[in-house]
């Protein structure tokens, strides 16, 4: 999967950016690319995790989409095809009357 070959990517190039942090880079990159891939609400999330064994809360999950997802968005936009730079659209005009009606 396309995802986890950029979180494992992430996570070994910019060390710096999760330096300080109460949990490790892996639990972190998972709770943002589950919440923008899926539709999952924090509380959803906080729940998942607290099945898995971590206690994180709603609240800290927000503060990590806020300030990684620009980020992984950003690692995304690599690995996105090129678009060619035009765009053919067929235009179809119709003439009606009102006899037609």
């Amino acid at each position: 999967m396309i995802l986890n070959a950029i979180a494992e990517k992430l996570k070994r190039q910019s060390k710096d950016d999760f330096k300080g942090r109460h949990f490790e880079a892996w639990l972190i990159v998972q709770a943002v690319t589950w919440y923008l891939r899926y539709p999952l609400s924090y509380r959803d999330l906080e729940e998942m995790f607290e099945e898995r064994g971590f206690e994180v809360d709603h609240s800290t999950i927000n503060r990590w989409v806020l300030s990684y997802a620009p980020m992984i968005e950003k690692r995304l936009r690599q690995f996105r095809r090129p678009h060619c730079g035009s765009v053919r659209i067929d235009e179809t005009y119709v003439n009606t009357s009102v006899s037609d009606l």
